[in-house]
């Protein structure tokens, strides 16, 4: 397969078991966690649980990724059955099936997906996706729930090795937007249909923040609810950066958390500080994986 699922159009050829791609994955899925999650928002979780399918590889590097191991070492194994992985999920009660930065697999995903399920599909992304690859999903996906990471090509290319996320990430979010439509809910509160849009909030870059809560405003429909994050805590290489090796401060997030009140987008969601903590880090030890 020569690839060019992700902004980076790389062109790599990549085998079943191996990839020489910026992602460094084959096409077969890699996955080190398939289990009930229960730390997404409200919506997603609900009081059941998310089927939380955590896929190895990543088409960003970010230094600071929580998930250190496995988006940049590829801590995973091989997924013999997709399909099996996501009905073992239902079966335990899982409110929907969230495929955790799965771009690199779409083929894979897309054929799993061939049926429809009787729960709806969440597409968990870094927000970096190309639009023609997001149309392949159309139809398979009912909920977006995206990161804008940035809106700087600095930030973007210093902390991500991504100078042009920000233009790939505008254009993806408007096609997910798109697609989503206007959200549905259950009678229990759990989305059904519909897009949640999270942005991190970094040390040292609140005004950066600002500045993508303000595109949010301006760019997707009011329906499109915002999620801001705090659980900011210094992972991977972010040892290599000073100003973003160290905690989240209060007044950071507070300085965002009012702005996004003001702007009319506190219909979303919003961390608690306490949220910054490693014991919420998933452990990627294999767990559902069929």
């Amino acid at each position: 397969m020569i690839c060019n699922l992700c902004p980076r159009m790389c062109g790599a050829e990549r085998t079943e078991y191996s990839g020489s791609g910026f992602c460094g994955v084959g096409t077969r899925p890699v996955a080190a966690r398939a289990a009930l999650h229960f730390d997404e928002e409200p919506p997603i979780s609900g009081k059941q649980g998310s089927g939380a399918i955590f896929f190895s590889g990543c088409t960003l590097r970010c230094c600071y990724c929580q998930n250190f191991d496995l988006s940049r070492g590829r801590l995973g194994r091989p997924v013999t059955d997709l399909r099996a992985t996501m009905e073992g999920l239902i079966g335990q009660g899982a409110a929907n099936i969230n495929l955790v930065t799965g771009t690199q697999f779409v083929p894979a995903i897309l054929e799993a997906l061939n049926d429809p399920l009787p729960v709806p599909v969440v597409w968990n992304s870094s927000g970096y996706e190309r639009v023609e690859t997001l149309r392949a999903l159309e139809g398979r996906v009912q909920i977006y729930l995206p990161d804008l990471k940035y809106v700087d090509e600095k930030g973007a290319a210093l902390y991500s090795e991504a100078p042009d996320y920000p233009r790939a990430a505008k254009k993806a979010l408007e096609e997910m937007a798109r697609q989503a439509g206007e959200p549905v809910y259950d009678d229990k509160g759990l989305m059904k249909k519909g897009m949640i849009v999270r942005h991190l909030v970094l040390p040292n870059r609140a005004a950066q923040s600002i500045l993508a809560l303000y595109w949010i405003r301006d760019h997707l429909p009011p329906t499109v609810l915002v999620s801001l994050m705090a659980q900011y805590v210094p992972c991977g290489d972010a040892h290599l950066h000073p100003e973003i090796d160290r905690p989240l401060l209060r007044r950071e997030y507070d300085r965002v958390l009012d702005k996004m009140a003001a702007l009319g987008l506190d219909r979303g969601f919003a961390q608690e500080m306490s949220a910054s903590d490693t014991r919420f880090i998933p452990a990627f030890d294999g767990t559902g994986v069929q």
